[in-house]
């Protein structure tokens, strides 16, 4: 076994162990640095794989921004009433969980059907397909419309965002 080999059991291990000691953890700090730990080997993951443009946005943006503002939500919550954190098993989340496993069974039955899809041959290495390069012109010429959706859909979420902490601030 050669040490990518190696390397990708090891990170693909780390990053189940990771997974589901995220959901696992009756403690939400443990939590968050759990999900820190995933991000990471996701980042290790993803040089193994000679992407190294999305293994620096991986740790960069989730594991840096967005696990800041997970923890300083963490801390904002009264961590000390542990009565008002748990929640009761009710109709909604019974229906929440059916819902969730016939996805999943739609979702394992797509894949099982294995379609002969045309796959375009790229002449271009791993390693310059993993370039920000590579990636800003394929997301500015053939990704364009897509990539102005997810723009607007963002603008969109930070407006809601926006709107529901001023109603939360009149109200308090």
């Amino acid at each position: 076994m050669d040490i990518s080999s190696f390397l990708f059991v090891f990170l693909g291990a780390q990053v189940v162990v990771a997974s589901v000691g995220t959901v696992v953890a009756r403690n939400p700090v443990t939590s968050a640095l759990f999900l820190v730990l995933n991000f990471f080997a996701l980042g290790g993951l993803y040089l193994l794989l000679q992407a190294q443009f999305i293994a620096v946005v991986q740790v960069l943006v989730y594991a840096g921004a967005i696990m800041v503002l997970f923890l300083f939500t963490i801390m904002l919550l009264n961590l000390d009433d542990e009565a008002a954190l748990s929640e009761n098993f009710d109709l909604k989340k019974g229906f929440a969980v059916l819902l969730s496993a016939a996805l999943l069974v739609e979702m394992l039955y797509i894949l099982s059907l294995k379609l002969d899809l045309p796959i375009k041959q790229s002449t271009l290495t791993a390693a310059q397909i993993g370039e920000a390069k590579f990636i800003g012109r394929e997301l500015l010429t053939n990704f364009l419309f897509p990539f102005e959706i997810v723009s607007v859909l963002l603008l969109l979420a930070i407006v809601g965002a926006v709107v529901l902490s001023k109603k939360k601030l009149h109200t308090s």
